[in-house]
């Protein structure tokens, strides 16, 4: 799978809401799909899988079996790639315009 059909599939992942809430269910800690099922009731457990094979396949949740459960655990290191790419570097040439803008006015005429 090229880069870009990766960073396609993570960003398709986290399009849903009820996606980003797993993660963010799954940042502190693992969690069984048992207890993504509780976390989120008005999913039945069927869906609760979809959206979880949706995040594995983004390679953004690694799950892990212990004996009849499974445990999901969130993988940062997608995001941090799609941060890495385009969030950090526009986020830094705005940093340096605030920069050059604060210095400008602070300027004595």
């Amino acid at each position: 799978m090229s880069t870009d059909e990766k960073n396609d599939s993570v960003f398709r992942a986290l399009a849903a809401p009820t996606r980003r809430a797993m993660l963010d269910v799954l940042r502190d800690k693992p969690a069984t799909t048992g207890a993504l099922c509780d976390h989120f009731p008005a999913l039945d457990r069927c869906t609760v899988m979809q959206h979880l094979k949706v995040l594995e396949e983004a390679d953004l949740v690694i799950p892990q079996r212990k004996g009849r459960e499974r445990w999901n655990h969130l993988n940062p290191l997608p995001i941090k790639h799609i941060h890495d790419r385009w969030i950090g570097p526009y986020a830094a040439h705005a940093v340096e315009v605030l920069d050059r803008l604060k210095t400008d006015l602070e300027r004595p005429e």
